[in-house]
């Protein structure tokens, strides 16, 4: 059974940071993209940033870049998100995802098979 189980998420002033987790299990890590994904009340939801299982290889929404950096630990299946600087306009339930394969740069909710099961995080400001 594929699994994604997530946490970190939480209630932060604005500029502060912020670290997800998502730990995978039921399928071989290196066989999977697992990305990020988030949603506000209201909104539809945005893919953030994905990574290669296989290599590592990363992709990001433009209004993340050099906010939020994408993790991997292989050896414990669970891919990390370091959110920085964080903003008001970042406040969503955050959701990682999986699909088989190595494509990162496709930031398409439709396009990912599994999901975790979202986890809250609030910028005041």
């Amino acid at each position: 059974e594929v699994r994604l189980v997530e946490s970190g998420g939480g209630l932060v002033q604005a500029g502060e940071s912020l670290r997800l987790s998502c730990e995978a299990s039921g399928f071989d890590f290196e066989d999977y993209v697992i990305c990020w994904f988030r949603q506000a009340p209201g909104q539809e939801r945005e893919g953030i940033s994905c990574i290669a299982g296989s290599d590592g290889s990363t992709h990001y929404l433009d209004s993340v870049k050099g906010r939020f950096t994408i993790s991997s630990d292989r050896a414990k299946s669970t891919v990390y998100l370091q959110m920085s600087s964080l903003k008001p306009e970042d406040t969503a339930t955050y959701y990682c995802a999986s699909r088989a394969g190595i494509i990162v740069n496709n930031l398409s909710p439709s396009w990912y098979d599994y999901w975790s099961q979202g986890t809250q995080v609030t910028v005041t400001s």
